[in-house]
């Protein structure tokens, strides 16, 4: 069986392991714990090829722990449970150590699928690690996800994906016998879109394409063999991320056009309705916010409606929000309100609460002022009562500032009448 290169060469030990430092370098989090056999369930959360399937079975190996692997696109419930009941069998034959149940692209699982989870890392029968390219805050259960460390894998930088294409050439036996010369690699490079195995995999074809022992990499070769060989859409490569930046960019840009199509290019790939949906309600809040927030309930409503109905009609139900929200009134002031905030925040690190701002629960806080000179505006005309609420050391500071929409433009008087000339609204 000819494997591909990416798999010939993948570390067998962690001294091999390239990137991740935080998490495996000398001083990283999981560096004592892989020493000691100490692992805990986690979930490794990152982007496609930076190498989660590799430290999940490096893990088990320098732990000593059998290890035992399922693809969350392949495997149901039933198979779920074949493998715990051998995990279980298997508990303290080989080892002390509980074995390790690696789950590649977690995120795909079911509610059921990952309640079935549950019982076997509470009692221990196995140690879980899940690998997903998707926030575990949205796609795993709070159930599975409490009894889980979430450690984050970095994308590849220029120097670990260089890294990554000597190695193949110093260690792998097929190539060692080639003369290839890495003239230039920004090609390589950017169509790895910073996925270590796709990086590989262009590299092999690169290499395989040529005849000859003596192997020359340009940006030009590259790019002329690649072209005859791309796919129409990669969920997990850089046209993803390409596809669905022109997507955003289209909706921001108020072309409803733009936007159904990149979305048709998306729905036709086979994209993820979670995923789809999730960008627009981020969008609807960042781009558009108070410009019209009928906008985020809109969005919201879309994503809940595609979790439950799935393809193919969620496309009809993507296609309507994506095109309310392109022909919707935009503004990213909450957006620029919010980063302006914590920049400041940043700066001035933790300033007191104004005293009459402060919550006083207890007799000594009433004594001490806690709270007495602070108007309660419901007491007042107009619900309103001017005071303080930033603290002294940042008093008038604006982090808001409405846009030039009509709603917004009501916004702006509404804060001109209730604060005069205080913000400069």
């Amino acid at each position: 069986m000819n494997q591909p290169l990416a798999e010939r060469i993948r570390p067998q030990q962690l001294s091999d392991y390239i990137s991740q430092l935080h998490l495996v370098g000398p001083e990283g989090s999981l560096t004592q714990q892989i020493a000691k056999g100490l692992i805990p369930s986690l979930i490794l959360w990152g982007p496609p090829g930076t190498g989660k399937t590799t430290l999940a079975q490096i893990m088990a190996q320098e732990s000593k722990r059998p290890f035992y692997q399922l693809s969350a696109i392949h495997s149901g419930v039933k198979d779920i449970r074949e493998v715990i009941e051998k995990a279980k069998q298997s508990n303290g034959l080989f080892t002390a150590k509980n074995p390790i149940l690696f789950i590649d692209e977690i995120h795909r699982f079911s509610k059921s699928q990952q309640d079935s989870l549950l019982a076997a890392v509470e009692k221990g029968w196995v140690t879980l690690i899940g690998a997903t390219t998707e926030n575990p805050s949205f796609e795993v259960i709070p159930a599975l996800l409490s009894r889980c460390q979430v450690y984050v894998l970095n994308a590849f930088t220029k120097d670990d994906l260089e890294a990554l294409l000597y190695r193949a050439m110093k260690t792998d036996i097929q190539l060692q016998n080639k003369d290839i010369q890495l003239k230039e690699t920004e090609a390589l490079l950017r169509l790895s879109g910073g996925d270590g195995r796709k990086l590989l995999n262009i590299f092999e074809l690169v290499i395989n394409a040529t005849e000859s022992d003596t192997i020359e990499i340009t940006n030009e070769k590259v790019m002329q063999l690649v072209q005859k060989n791309t796919v129409l859409y990669d969920k997990t490569g850089e046209q993803h991320y390409d596809i669905v930046s022109a997507f955003i960019k289209s909706i921001r840009g108020s072309d409803p056009n733009g936007a159904v199509y990149w979305l048709a290019r998306m729905i036709e790939g086979g994209e993820d309705v979670k995923f789809i949906a999730r960008r627009m309600l981020i969008l609807a809040s960042e781009d558009i916010g108070n410009a019209n927030p009928t906008a985020f309930i809109m969005a919201n409503n879309a994503f809940q409606a595609v979790a439950t109905i799935g393809y193919p009609e969620s496309r009809i139900i993507l296609s309507q929000c994506a095109i309310y929200l392109a022909t919707s009134a935009k503004s990213n002031a909450s957006y620029m309100a919010i980063g302006k905030a914590q920049q400041m925040v940043k700066q001035t690190g933790d300033l007191p609460v104004p005293i009459h701002l402060r919550n006083a629960p207890t007799k000594l806080m009433k004594e001490l002022g806690y709270g007495e000179e602070y108007k309660y505006s419901h007491d007042f005309p107009n619900n309103f009562a001017e005071q303080e609420f930033l603290p002294t050391e940042i008093s008038e500071t604006k982090f808001f500032e409405p846009g030039e929409n009509a709603r917004e433009k009501e916004l702006r008087q509404f804060l001109k009448n209730r604060w005069k000339d205080k913000y400069g609204y």
